[in-house]
């Protein structure tokens, strides 16, 4: 089963969550180089930070749709 994670009206398959110290550099700093080669890796489109965790994402799309009306006229 996949995780979902909702973030400023966007959906998004949590593809793998990294904690800071994965992706940290010796000096503390995060190794940006690194996130977005897990990103690739992954096949993700979208990092997230949440508290002290990356999480590696794919966004789903929203679909177009059209509304069906229902009349009581039917056609054969």
């Amino acid at each position: 089963m996949k995780r979902i994670y909702y973030h400023n009206d966007v959906y998004y398959v949590v593809l793998r969550e990294l904690k800071g110290h994965q992706v940290s550099n010796s000096n503390g700093s995060i190794n940006m180089e690194a996130l977005k080669a897990w990103r690739d890796y992954l096949g993700g489109d979208h990092v997230l930070k949440v508290q002290d965790s990356y999480l590696i994402c794919e966004t789903i799309e929203e679909i177009d749709y059209e509304e069906i009306v229902y009349t009581e006229e039917y056609t054969i």
